[in-house]
């Protein structure tokens, strides 16, 4: 076995050795990456590379330089294990909403796959404008209208009613939820000439009433504009009445509390863009809303993203199949799906690959139409 030992060689540069232009290996053993612990991967007078890789000992995983910050590679991907739908691959659920009448229904999806949903279990009251978080094995729905503080859990990988978790620390529906695989945070909300600016949040693994975090920037309620990686919430656009919208994105940091901070802003002031989390770990996205986008009243196309480490404005990424609003909406790191909306009552689900800019396709079908924030959530969206 031949060994290229860059530490005797001179003259090169900082940087060491560079291989210009296609740079092949024959061998039919493997390759070995720079391995060191965490606090290796700053090297005094070196910028580190866009897309540089590493393997950590501390954590005992592969991870790479994006976005300026380091991720780690996930090798393992979440099985459905239930009945005859075993095959790999994040599980994503809707839950609550409008038919005739608000509904308690809760039904699922094989995020990776294509078809309809299949029936889960119930909410313990049917209600509408609910909103959603998740961890890797548990799904929370938080509040909803007629306004409500009730939070209760399901088991994704399972299947049945919702269980009591806690209170949130207000009673609200339209308003924001989002989560990483430890926190859950609810902010703003109800739809009413006051909403609130609060922000709380509760502890996904153990059951419990919610407790205070901190304030928006602005009071507001939106419905589906809550999305976060593992690291940042967001809190994107929102209205203060039917009549006056904002396009200010919120930040915060998950692990800490306090107020929001300004990020950047939306394309429009808007409401029911997608309530649950599609993201991934990189970019985040909200989907349709009321607002002046298109030219449909009370519903657009637009998918918008941002970048959860870079600040800044949000950009066009392409366009849901219908014009739309008060729609569902959830991820597995690689599709961002949207459910249900109006005007009128849809019962159609659209995805997109959140990795290049394009428009949705068609997914499947809910059970029957739903409008008003069948609340989606899933065990492998961009926070885990």
């Amino acid at each position: 076995m031949g060994i290229l030992r860059t530490n005797t060689l001179s003259g090169i540069g900082t940087d060491g050795p560079v291989f210009d232009g296609v740079t092949r290996l024959d061998t039919q053993g493997y390759v070995v990456p720079p391995v060191g612990v965490t606090s290796d991967r700053t090297l005094v007078g070196v910028t580190t590379a866009q897309g540089s890789i590493r393997f950590n000992t501390d954590s005992q995983k592969l991870e790479f330089y994006a976005q300026d910050q380091w991720f780690e590679m996930v090798i393992d991907t979440p099985a459905l294990a239930v009945g005859s739908n075993t095959g790999a691959g994040a599980r994503g659920v809707f839950g609550g909403g409008i038919e005739a009448g608000n509904v308690n229904t809760i039904e699922y999806i094989n995020v990776s796959s294509t078809g309809n949903a299949t029936d889960f279990g119930d909410l313990v009251s049917a209600r509408d404008s609910v909103n959603s978080a998740s961890s890797s094995t548990r799904g929370l729905f938080c509040g909803g209208g007629p306004s409500t503080n009730i939070i209760e859990y399901i088991t994704i990988s399972s299947t049945g009613n919702t269980q009591d978790f806690g209170d949130m620390t207000r009673a609200t529906g339209h308003h924001f939820t989002t989560s990483n695989a430890t926190r859950a945070l609810n902010a703003g909300g109800p739809e009413t000439a006051s909403p609130s600016n609060i922000i709380d949040y509760v502890t996904i693994a153990s059951t419990g009433n919610a407790v205070d975090f901190g304030d928006l920037t602005i009071a507001r309620w939106g419905a589906g504009g809550g999305r976060s990686n593992s690291t940042r919430a967001l809190f994107l656009a929102g209205y203060l009445s039917p009549s006056t919208g904002y396009n200010t994105i919120d930040f915060v940091t998950i692990s800490t509390l306090g107020n929001a901070q300004d990020f950047g802003d939306a394309l429009d002031g808007q409401y029911g863009s997608g309530a649950g989390n599609s993201s991934s770990k990189i970019r985040a996205f909200i989907a349709g809303g009321n607002s002046t986008i298109g030219p449909t009243p009370g519903g657009n196309n637009v998918i918008q993203t941002v970048l959860f480490m870079t600040l800044g404005n949000a950009t066009d990424f392409g366009d849901l199949s219908r014009y739309v609003r008060g729609t569902g909406s959830l991820s597995d790191s690689t599709r961002g799906v949207y459910g249900g909306g109006a005007p009128g009552y849809m019962n159609i689900i659209d995805y997109f690959l959140m990795s290049q800019s394009g428009n949705a396709v068609d997914f499947g079908d809910l059970s029957a139409n739903r409008a008003f924030n069948p609340a989606g959530l899933s065990n492998g969206h961009g926070g885990l």
